[in-house]
Protein backbone atom coordinates (compact mmCIF):
# COMPACT_ATOMS: atom_id res chain seq x y z
CA UNK A 1 0.00 0.00 0.00
CA UNK A 2 1.27 3.43 -0.92
CA UNK A 3 0.27 6.75 0.60
CA UNK A 4 -0.68 9.68 -1.57
CA UNK A 5 -0.33 13.42 -1.36
CA UNK A 6 -3.43 13.85 0.84
CA UNK A 7 -1.92 11.65 3.54
CA UNK A 8 1.41 13.43 3.17
CA UNK A 9 -0.23 16.81 3.73
CA UNK A 10 -1.97 15.71 6.92
CA UNK A 11 1.18 14.07 8.25
CA UNK A 12 3.26 17.10 7.31
CA UNK A 13 0.96 19.48 9.17
CA UNK A 14 1.35 17.36 12.29
CA UNK A 15 5.13 17.14 11.98
CA UNK A 16 5.47 20.86 11.39
CA UNK A 17 3.24 21.74 14.33
CA UNK A 18 5.08 19.42 16.72
CA UNK A 19 8.46 20.70 15.51
CA UNK A 20 7.34 24.31 15.85
CA UNK A 21 6.15 23.78 19.42
CA UNK A 22 9.25 21.86 20.50
CA UNK A 23 11.72 24.27 18.91
CA UNK A 24 9.78 27.19 20.36
CA UNK A 25 10.80 26.17 23.89
CA UNK A 26 13.00 29.10 25.08
CA UNK A 27 15.72 27.13 26.83
CA UNK A 28 17.99 30.16 27.22
CA UNK A 29 15.35 32.14 29.07
CA UNK A 30 14.38 29.17 31.24
CA UNK A 31 17.95 28.24 32.15
CA UNK A 32 19.09 31.81 32.85
CA UNK A 33 16.09 32.35 35.10
CA UNK A 34 16.60 29.05 36.91
CA UNK A 35 20.37 29.08 37.45
CA UNK A 36 21.40 32.76 37.28
CA UNK A 37 18.15 34.48 38.28
CA UNK A 38 18.42 36.62 35.15
CA UNK A 39 15.81 37.47 32.54
CA UNK A 40 17.50 37.37 29.15
CA UNK A 41 14.70 39.37 27.57
CA UNK A 42 15.29 42.25 29.98
CA UNK A 43 19.09 42.29 30.07
CA UNK A 44 21.89 42.57 27.54
CA UNK A 45 20.55 42.43 23.99
CA UNK A 46 17.20 41.06 25.10
CA UNK A 47 17.84 37.94 23.04
CA UNK A 48 17.30 34.43 24.44
CA UNK A 49 20.19 32.85 22.55
CA UNK A 50 23.63 31.63 23.49
CA UNK A 51 25.53 34.91 23.03
CA UNK A 52 23.28 36.89 25.33
CA UNK A 53 23.16 33.98 27.78
CA UNK A 54 26.96 34.08 27.89
CA UNK A 55 27.10 37.78 28.60
CA UNK A 56 24.20 37.92 31.04
CA UNK A 57 24.20 34.53 32.78
CA UNK A 58 27.74 33.21 32.26
CA UNK A 59 29.47 30.41 30.33
CA UNK A 60 27.76 27.46 32.06
CA UNK A 61 24.25 28.65 31.27
CA UNK A 62 25.39 29.60 27.76
CA UNK A 63 26.87 26.15 27.13
CA UNK A 64 23.70 24.39 28.26
CA UNK A 65 21.57 26.80 26.22
CA UNK A 66 23.68 26.08 23.15
CA UNK A 67 23.35 22.33 23.67
CA UNK A 68 19.58 22.39 24.07
CA UNK A 69 19.02 24.80 21.17
CA UNK A 70 21.15 22.59 18.94
CA UNK A 71 19.51 19.38 20.07
CA UNK A 72 15.93 20.51 19.63
CA UNK A 73 16.57 21.25 15.96
CA UNK A 74 18.52 18.04 15.41
CA UNK A 75 16.02 15.76 17.14
CA UNK A 76 13.00 17.23 15.35
CA UNK A 77 14.55 16.98 11.89
CA UNK A 78 15.91 13.47 12.42
CA UNK A 79 12.54 12.31 13.74
CA UNK A 80 10.72 13.84 10.78
CA UNK A 81 13.17 12.25 8.34
CA UNK A 82 12.62 8.85 9.93
CA UNK A 83 8.88 9.19 9.50
CA UNK A 84 8.90 10.70 6.01
CA UNK A 85 11.66 8.59 4.47
CA UNK A 86 10.30 5.40 6.00
CA UNK A 87 6.79 5.72 4.57
CA UNK A 88 5.76 4.02 1.31
CA UNK A 89 4.85 7.13 -0.64
CA UNK A 90 3.27 7.09 -4.05
CA UNK A 91 5.29 8.60 -6.91
CA UNK A 92 5.11 12.36 -6.98
CA UNK A 93 5.08 12.98 -3.22
CA UNK A 94 7.83 15.61 -2.71
CA UNK A 95 9.59 14.19 0.34
CA UNK A 96 12.52 16.62 -0.03
CA UNK A 97 10.08 19.52 0.20
CA UNK A 98 8.32 18.00 3.22
CA UNK A 99 11.62 17.64 5.09
CA UNK A 100 12.61 21.21 4.22
CA UNK A 101 9.27 22.51 5.51
CA UNK A 102 9.77 20.71 8.84
CA UNK A 103 13.22 22.30 9.07
CA UNK A 104 11.64 25.71 8.45
CA UNK A 105 9.02 25.05 11.13
CA UNK A 106 11.82 24.24 13.59
CA UNK A 107 13.59 27.51 12.86
CA UNK A 108 10.41 29.57 13.02
CA UNK A 109 9.52 27.97 16.34
CA UNK A 110 12.79 29.24 17.78
CA UNK A 111 12.69 32.72 16.23
CA UNK A 112 8.94 33.24 16.67
CA UNK A 113 8.36 31.30 19.90
CA UNK A 114 4.67 30.77 20.74
CA UNK A 115 5.65 30.85 24.41
CA UNK A 116 7.17 34.35 24.20
CA UNK A 117 4.46 36.19 22.24
CA UNK A 118 6.20 35.16 19.00
CA UNK A 119 9.57 36.59 19.99
CA UNK A 120 12.63 34.41 20.36
CA UNK A 121 16.23 33.84 19.38
CA UNK A 122 18.07 34.54 16.14
CA UNK A 123 18.27 30.94 15.01
CA UNK A 124 21.96 30.15 14.67
CA UNK A 125 22.27 27.32 17.23
CA UNK A 126 18.93 25.82 16.26
CA UNK A 127 19.78 26.31 12.59
CA UNK A 128 23.04 24.39 12.96
CA UNK A 129 21.13 21.71 14.85
CA UNK A 130 18.68 21.51 11.95
CA UNK A 131 21.57 21.02 9.54
CA UNK A 132 22.99 18.27 11.75
CA UNK A 133 19.65 16.50 11.55
CA UNK A 134 19.40 17.01 7.80
CA UNK A 135 22.97 16.14 6.74
CA UNK A 136 25.67 16.34 9.39
CA UNK A 137 28.67 17.06 7.08
CA UNK A 138 26.83 20.19 5.95
CA UNK A 139 26.45 21.27 9.57
CA UNK A 140 30.17 20.77 10.20
CA UNK A 141 31.01 22.95 7.20
CA UNK A 142 28.78 25.76 8.44
CA UNK A 143 30.08 25.38 11.98
CA UNK A 144 33.66 25.62 10.73
CA UNK A 145 32.85 28.77 8.72
CA UNK A 146 31.19 30.29 11.77
CA UNK A 147 34.11 29.51 14.09
CA UNK A 148 36.72 30.85 11.65
CA UNK A 149 34.84 34.10 11.06
CA UNK A 150 34.21 34.69 14.76
CA UNK A 151 37.85 33.92 15.57
CA UNK A 152 39.04 36.40 12.93
CA UNK A 153 36.55 39.22 13.52
CA UNK A 154 35.44 38.55 17.13
CA UNK A 155 31.95 39.40 15.94
CA UNK A 156 29.51 36.55 16.56
CA UNK A 157 27.06 38.32 14.30
CA UNK A 158 29.44 38.26 11.31
CA UNK A 159 29.87 34.50 11.62
CA UNK A 160 26.14 34.06 12.06
CA UNK A 161 25.10 36.21 9.10
CA UNK A 162 27.59 34.77 6.62
CA UNK A 163 26.93 31.19 7.73
CA UNK A 164 23.18 31.63 7.35
CA UNK A 165 23.42 33.39 3.99
CA UNK A 166 25.41 30.47 2.57
CA UNK A 167 22.77 27.83 3.39
CA UNK A 168 21.07 27.72 -0.04
CA UNK A 169 24.44 27.54 -1.80
CA UNK A 170 25.84 24.73 0.33
CA UNK A 171 22.57 22.76 0.20
CA UNK A 172 22.53 23.04 -3.59
CA UNK A 173 26.18 21.98 -3.87
CA UNK A 174 25.63 19.02 -1.55
CA UNK A 175 22.38 17.98 -3.24
CA UNK A 176 22.35 19.27 -6.84
CA UNK A 177 19.35 17.07 -7.72
CA UNK A 178 17.25 18.33 -4.81
CA UNK A 179 13.76 19.58 -5.70
CA UNK A 180 14.09 23.31 -6.58
CA UNK A 181 11.23 24.12 -4.20
CA UNK A 182 13.13 22.40 -1.39
CA UNK A 183 16.22 24.49 -2.19
CA UNK A 184 14.05 27.61 -2.11
CA UNK A 185 12.73 26.64 1.32
CA UNK A 186 16.27 26.11 2.59
CA UNK A 187 17.12 29.54 1.18
CA UNK A 188 14.19 31.03 3.08
CA UNK A 189 15.47 29.32 6.23
CA UNK A 190 18.95 30.79 5.87
CA UNK A 191 17.79 34.25 4.91
CA UNK A 192 15.32 34.34 7.78
CA UNK A 193 18.30 33.99 10.11
CA UNK A 194 19.98 36.88 8.28
CA UNK A 195 16.79 38.92 8.73
CA UNK A 196 16.79 38.07 12.45
CA UNK A 197 20.21 39.73 12.63
CA UNK A 198 19.03 42.99 11.03
CA UNK A 199 19.80 44.90 14.25
CA UNK A 200 23.33 43.50 14.26
CA UNK A 201 23.76 44.47 10.61
CA UNK A 202 22.79 48.04 11.48
CA UNK A 203 25.27 48.15 14.35
CA UNK A 204 28.03 46.66 12.19
CA UNK A 205 27.47 49.40 9.64
CA UNK A 206 27.49 52.03 12.37
CA UNK A 207 30.60 50.56 14.01
CA UNK A 208 28.81 50.06 17.33
CA UNK A 209 28.50 46.26 17.34
CA UNK A 210 30.03 44.65 20.44
CA UNK A 211 32.82 42.15 19.94
CA UNK A 212 32.81 38.81 21.70
CA UNK A 213 34.23 38.97 25.20
CA UNK A 214 33.63 36.31 27.81
CA UNK A 215 33.63 38.88 30.55
CA UNK A 216 31.43 41.42 28.79
CA UNK A 217 27.93 42.41 29.75
CA UNK A 218 27.47 44.71 26.78
CA UNK A 219 24.64 44.46 24.36
CA UNK A 220 25.04 41.93 21.58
Amino acid sequence: MQYGLDTAIYLEIGLMLISYLICGIPFGKILAKRFAHKDLQKEGSGNIGTTNALRVAGPKVAAITLAFDLLKGTVCVISAKQVLLGAPWAPGVPVDVLIALVALACLYGHIFSPYLHFNGGKGIATGVGILFGFFWPLALIHLAIFIVLVAITRYVSVGSIVTAALVPLTVFIAFPSLDPLAVAIWALLGWTVVWAHRGNIGRLRAGTESKLSFGSKKEA
